[in-house]
């Protein structure tokens, strides 16, 4: 007995009136091009794309801040279309960026401000370097200083010897300004000296600045835990197998850090909202 016909009669074995895929569109992953990835389902926008000895990658942010790093081509939607992305082609405009790394909107011909009486304090080298790097254009342009103490164990010290005023606001960035630590009892004391009428302190949680950079950009899902008998910034390179038993060690190792960190968006909000809040309370009239 022959076998049934299963195919459908609807296309009488003519295959060419056969449903076709819709053709995936090529498409430039441009930063802040909203996708999906169909496998997953995950949808955000492009924040960057990198090139990495596996091959291209682009990360999508969602609207929570979640960041998922995908491997850049086919597999993407947008508004219910296949699309493949690809590298984007380098800019024919002008090279001046539009924003600075703060985010601030970019004035080209702004010329840096004579600096002001008021001045930022940080506790370290590595803070005002973080600090430069990203917030550095607006600094210039306000005509703001950024000075390191070397610690705060001295503020109060440092407070006096500048002599701030009406005219000569400072600003403090702290590390660890958590309640009951060291920290926290000199920026009380000095809050409540007669130097503080002039003095905003604040701070961050971390117990370093290294911190206030997003981990995934050095490849980690959250910096190591490190015990209080191991210093700090020693456990961390040990945890990432670098180098540290120097202090060109540590340096070194900072300057990878800072090399992953290109704008406000590879920073913890905590930080960003402090430091804004520093720049505003020094350059107020």
């Amino acid at each position: 007995m022959p076998e049934p016909d299963t195919r459908s009669k609807q296309y009488s074995g003519d295959l060419t009136h056969a449903r076709r895929r819709p053709v995936s569109t090529e498409m430039e992953a441009v930063r802040d091009l909203v996708v999906e990835d169909v496998e997953t389902g995950f949808c955000g926008a492009v924040v960057r794309v990198e090139k990495t000895p596996g091959g291209p990658t682009v990360t999508l942010e969602d609207r929570l801040g979640k960041h998922r790093v995908f491997p850049l081509g086919p597999g993407f939607w947008i508004d219910g279309k296949p699309v493949t992305l690809v590298i984007p082609k380098p800019s024919q405009g002008p090279a001046t960026p539009q924003r600075t790394a703060s985010g601030s909107i970019a004035v080209p011909s702004a010329r840096a401000r004579v600096a002001r009486a008021g001045r930022i304090y940080v506790e370290g080298r590595h803070d005002a370097e973080l600090v430069e790097k990203v917030w550095g254009d607006d600094l210039r342009i306000e005509g703001v200083v950024v000075e390191h103490l070397g610690g705060v164990d001295d503020l109060a010290g440092h407070l006096r010897a500048f002599g701030p005023g009406p005219d000569r606001k400072v600003g403090v960035l702290v590390d660890h300004l958590v309640a009951g630590s060291k920290e926290s009892r000199i920026a009380d004391e000095v809050s409540r000296s007669p130097l503080g009428a002039h003095v905003l302190v604040v701070g961050h949680p971390f117990v370093d600045v290294w911190q206030a950079v997003k981990p995934d950009r050095i490849g980690l899902a959250a910096w190591p835990e490190v015990p209080r008998s191991v210093e700090w910034k020693k456990g961390v390179c040990a945890h990432l197998g670098w180098p540290h038993d120097t202090q060109t060690d540590i340096a070194r190792a900072w300057q990878h850090i800072l090399a992953r960190v290109t704008s406000y968006d590879d920073l913890e909000p905590v930080l960003l909202g402090r430091v804004e809040e520093l720049i505003d309370f020094v350059t107020a009239q």
